[in-house]
């Protein structure tokens, strides 16, 4: 084999100029059609008996095939590691035209991972949220439940903000009914953001039993491209008023929580360790969040083509098994992976960055770590031991939690080594999204 050193071609891509002799090619395609002669079978033969022309007749270009690929492969394999390349992704190979019918010439075009220079953290900042769960928040945790649990009760009263109305709908633009534009007892909580806020903001105030019409201009960022900017005119027929009614907090409510003898304290004792978990773990995404950017600031790169095409790949495909997951056809959207271009550049990015960290400074997971994380993650469930068992029987699953615990070290080197300041956030602030 003869290879040349690898050329640059950008700052990520090199090519790799390589010739194998013909020769060897040759031998090893006569000695897979001897191995492929001992066990073919061939109509009007015994396994074993077909005459080797007949065999090299009939799988010659398929062995031909498969002895070039591997052939290529190899070559391609031993100059990387013997010029220690650390090629990202598959090479693409391309075939050169010579005059020497005694080697394969052939490149090999190819990116490689971008060598990372750590940047020094010593002046960057980072603002810790602190949140000590009192019983103030134990208190509007309980509301926040209260108002999962809300039932609906038919009211003679005209509709307010926070009642649900039951209609039926009839959406036109143009005069003609468009896609989604109908439907039937349709219930509207108002001032939920549940549908359109005009549309909401029509039917406050209706009483059951009456009809109203009234325009709705859809964004101009609606989700539905064709709707986008339009005008449409609906006609609304009130068919119920249901005023919303919280349980009350008593034994049966505490009950539907998963207390058995229904204990209002045991309740909130329960919440209170709920929360502080909960807390905690919203705190540490804050800081992770601050980390992840100041890390990107900090250590600029190029990132390989191939391996962001192969995160949006993958965060596209993700993005089809959620909408499956919630019982929509993906092909009714249309996911593209151009639309997570950005995200997995970023991803890369920081995985790289990562591993780099975690490489120059030992960062590496522990059994004991690995353990840890996976007992705090069996605790939300009804039996914590199975899980555990489930996730040590389970190497991809284990390996992921591996991948946390680098991360998580990651997080707290960066913390020693910038500078952070703690800083008490609300509680509101904090659960906000959840509330």
């Amino acid at each position: 084999m003869q290879t040349q050193e690898a050329t640059i071609t950008s700052p990520l891509e090199r090519r790799l100029d390589m010739a194998v002799a013909v020769s060897d090619i040759e031998r090893d395609i006569e000695t897979r059609l001897k191995k492929l002669a001992r066990t073919v079978k061939m109509s009007g033969f015994r396994p074993g008996k077909v005459p080797f022309k007949l065999v090299a007749q009939q799988y010659g270009v398929q062995v031909r095939s498969e002895a070039i690929g591997e052939a290529v492969q190899k070559a391609f394999g031993d100059a990387v590691r013997e010029q220690n390349i650390r090629v990202a992704g598959m090479p693409r190979f391309e075939h050169k035209e010579v005059d020497d019918a005694a080697k394969l010439e052939f490149s090999a075009v190819f990116e490689v991972y971008p060598d990372i220079r750590l940047g020094d953290l010593s002046d960057k900042e980072i603002e810790r949220p602190v949140l000590e769960v009192g019983e103030t928040e134990v208190d509007k945790t309980v509301e926040v439940l209260r108002k999962q649990r809300t039932t609906f009760a038919e009211t003679a009263r005209a509709a307010e903000r926070g009642d649900r109305v039951v209609v039926d709908f009839t959406g036109r633009i143009g005069g003609e009914v468009f896609h989604g534009g109908q439907a039937s007892d349709f219930p509207v909580i108002c001032g939920t953001g549940s549908m359109l806020p005009d549309f909401e903001s029509q039917i406050v105030g209706a009483v059951a039993g009456e009809n109203r019409t009234f325009d709705v201009v859809f964004p101009a960022d609606y989700h539905a491209k064709d709707l986008a900017g339009k005008t449409a005119q609906f006609e609304v027929a009130i068919k119920r008023v249901e005023q919303p009614q919280l349980p009350e907090v008593d034994v049966d409510f505490a009950k539907s929580l998963g207390i058995a003898d229904g204990d209002l304290q045991r309740m909130r004792s329960e919440i209170k360790t709920n929360l502080e978990r909960e807390v905690s773990k919203r705190l540490r995404s804050r800081v992770k969040e601050q980390v992840m950017k100041l890390l990107l600031e900090a250590n600029p790169i190029e990132v390989p083509r191939t391996l962001v095409n192969h995160e949006a790949l993958q965060l596209a495909e993700n993005a089809r098994n959620d909408l499956r997951s919630r019982g929509i056809d993906p092909k009714n959207i249309g996911v593209d992976q151009r639309w997570f271009g950005e995200q997995a550049e970023r991803r890369v990015k920081i995985g790289l960055i990562l591993a780099e960290v975690a490489s120059k400074n030992g960062l590496h997971a522990k059994p004991e770590q690995i353990r840890a994380m996976v007992d705090d993650f069996a605790q939300s469930y009804e039996d914590p031991s199975e899980v555990v068992r489930w996730y040590y029987s389970e190497r991809q699953q284990l390996a992921r939690v591996e991948a946390f615990v680098i991360e998580e070290n990651v997080v707290d080197w960066v913390m020693k080594n910038a500078r952070t300041t703690d800083k008490p956030i609300a509680f509101d602030q904090l659960m906000g999204a959840a509330a």
